[in-house]
């Protein structure tokens, strides 16, 4: 195919902040309409904005954290239009003079090496919340209007809706270890604008540009970039126009739809704003911000492949969260069994906090209980299922699995003597059984460790059980 894809991608991530980005009113999502603002966030005469100093921290440590070059100094600048979710007609941003710029990101996509250009990450505030009524009025709810707000900016490198998803996958697991956003979609803390065109590889033609405006899901942003790159391509294959225009993605029909032509920069008519004094980032400050991110994914998941003796799925799953991966970390510690460890947290951990909607910070049960588990299994205490039921009891009640053990005598059937009565009382209960194994169907063996293991509520060692069973079999 002599035309490629080009696609870049504009992200705009919500800051984990108490306030606003130049006022002191909540950054809370939610609330009554228009019960979160102030005269600063809805640009009345006379009000001043004053810079969130942790956002402006928020957008130099995502920029380290992306390989980014961090200005010496920078300024904000007014980006003027006549929408109605600004009440005061401009929004406060970055044109020229962006806070970070120059870095990268380098992803593994279906095993293949891909290395994206980040453009910048810089600063500026959310729009209000245009609801649109069924009467065809509209109406502003102004309360995310003043939050802040970094936009995060590649180069037109990627060729695929693939590529796309593992970047920003990748992207929202970055965001979310470095503490600086929930990135939480479905509450429009993150939210992406990708623009698409094709570009010819013979000629270095390039077909026009087109935005597709606010995708709220990483599904929505792959569908729409899959479907623009085809339409573009048909549009090519049939001599139909293509226009510099922006689209909206439409999730009834699966497909892109027009607005209007693509604004150019001239027409937000930029100029510096003049009540802000420009950003002069200290180099003692950016150090200490360099020096307070914590190990990425990425390094992460290679630490523990390599550290752990983990499979690559293993390590994908426990890093893709951060709380996760250290709460993880603690159990290996405590228990010395990393693999255990692994399949612990992999299984009923993630399961129960599935199950229940929680995250890690609110699971019951403290790194040492299960690392007790994996030990009360390891030496035999406990078979597999019953140490299942142990962690179930734990979570519900608090009590240590030692004490379940205890106490609720749950505790592995090991003695011999007592196992050989329950082989024969097996035997003598399931003759057919007993025939198959013989006549050499090796699953009818199944049927009678099933019984003695039913008989025992799961008590009876299972190694044993079936050591016993082979022995009795074939001995008589």
């Amino acid at each position: 195919m002599s035309w490629q894809p080009c696609v870049g991608l504009e992200v705009h991530v919500q800051l984990s902040t108490d306030s606003k980005m130049f006022c002191a009113c909540p950054a809370e999502f939610g609330g009554e309409p228009n019960t979160r603002c102030c005269p600063v966030c809805l640009g009345l005469p006379g009000s001043l904005p004053v810079p969130n100093q942790e956002a402006i921290e928020h957008v130099l440590r995502t920029g380290l954290a992306l390989n980014c070059q961090v200005a010496e100094r920078c300024r904000f600048a007014r980006k003027n239009y006549l929408y109605p979710d600004l009440a005061k007609n401009y929004q406060i941003s970055q044109y020229d003079e962006p806070l970070t710029q120059d870095g990268y990101i380098d992803l593994d996509v279906n095993g293949q090496p891909v290395h994206i250009r980040i453009r910048r990450a810089h600063l500026e505030e959310d729009t209000g919340k245009n609801i649109h009524l069924l009467d065809g009025c509209s109406v502003v709810d102004y309360n995310r209007s003043g939050v802040p707000l970094m936009e995060v900016v590649t180069e037109p490198d990627f060729t695929s809706a693939d590529e796309v998803r593992v970047y920003l996958t990748e992207l929202r697991r970055i965001l979310r270890y470095i503490g600086v956003s929930d990135a939480d979609m479905e509450k429009g803390q993150m939210r992406c604008e990708p623009t698409v065109n094709l570009r010819n590889l013979q000629t270095d033609e390039a077909t026009p540009k087109t935005e597709i405006k606010n995708l709220n899901s990483i599904r929505s942003v792959y569908e729409a970039v899959r479907y623009e790159i085809a339409r573009q391509l048909r549009a090519l294959e049939t001599d139909e126009p293509l226009v510099q225009e922006t689209r909206r993605w439409d999730e009834t029909a699966r497909q892109t739809v027009s607005m209007r032509r693509k604004e150019t920069a001239d027409d937000y008519m930029y100029f510096p704003d003049p009540d802000l004094v420009p950003l002069e980032p200290s180099s003692d400050w950016v150090a200490d911000i360099r020096a307070s991110i914590a190990e990425l994914p990425t390094a992460r998941r290679r630490r523990f492949v390599e550290e752990y003796g983990l499979p690559e799925y293993d390590a994908s799953v426990l890093t893709e969260e951060k709380a996760v991966a250290d709460y993880f970390e603690a159990v290996a510690a405590a228990s010395g069994d990393p693999k255990a460890a692994s399949n612990w947290v992999m299984t009923e951990v993630l399961r129960y906090l599935n199950e229940e909607g929680v995250t890690v910070d609110r699971f019951p049960l403290s790194p040492e209980c299960v690392a007790e588990l994996i030990a009360l299994t390891a030496d035999g205490t406990l078979s597999a299922t019953i140490a299942r039921e142990v962690f179930a009891r734990a979570c519900r009640d608090g009590r240590s699995p030692r004490q379940i053990v205890e106490q609720d005598g749950l505790a592995q059937i090991s003695d011999t003597s007592e196992l050989a009565k329950l082989v024969d009382e097996a035997i003598a209960a399931n003759p057919k059984a007993v025939e198959d194994f013989r006549a050499g169907k090796e699953k009818a063996l199944g049927a009678i460790v099933g019984h003695i293991m039913r008989t025992t509520k799961g008590q009876a060692n299972p190694q044993l059980v079936n050591d016993l069973l082979r022995q009795k079999l074939s001995a008589s």
